[in-house]
């Protein structure tokens, strides 16, 4: 199967002032950890996007895209 890639950089932003450097989407103060985390508290795409309306689902596709990046990364350097 073929898994074709989101380019998440065009929506997840590191601002060391923001966040604490928390990776965030498009500059917002919405970190990255946040909507995994509603996420995986069983929250739906549709609630979190009615609950930020600033957000898109794109963003959200984004933050799973920079999950998976960064969980592929940790198993290279295993």
């Amino acid at each position: 199967m073929l898994v074709r890639n989101m380019d998440y950089h065009r929506y997840i932003t590191i601002e060391p002032g923001k966040r604490g450097g928390k990776p965030c989407i498009r500059g917002l103060r919405i970190a990255v950890y946040d909507i995994l985390e509603y996420l995986a508290s069983g929250m739906t795409e549709e609630e979190i996007l009615n609950d930020f309306p600033d957000l898109t689902p794109e963003d959200i596709k984004a933050c799973l895209a920079f999950a998976a990046d960064r969980e592929r990364k940790l198993l290279a350097l295993a």
